[in-house]
């Protein structure tokens, strides 16, 4: 039986090179490599908070992003004005 391919644009013989080259990682190169792609993320998410919202204020740019971050029930746990950004 083969495993399910990853990814339907990726040729089976580079994805199993790509999984051979995971496989070869030491953890702190995974975890370099988790983190890098977590802070281009969240790098990401902000710069679209701000480019939907260009005239809001830095602390409302925050709030919205730690919305989407954490989801609303639990941002508004984190930070009590969280909510004014939420029910809009």
């Amino acid at each position: 039986m083969t495993p399910a391919s990853l990814n339907r644009d990726t040729s089976p013989d580079i994805e199993r090179r790509q999984i051979e080259s995971w496989r070869q990682m030491s953890a702190a190169e995974k975890a370099e490599r988790v983190t890098g792609l977590t802070r281009a993320a969240c790098a990401m998410a902000a710069a679209g908070v701000r480019q939907r919202y260009p005239e809001a204020s830095s602390r409302e740019h925050f709030l919205r992003l730690a919305v989407i971050m954490l989801g609303p029930d639990l941002a508004r746990l984190a930070y009590s004005d969280a909510a004014r950004v939420i029910s809009r």
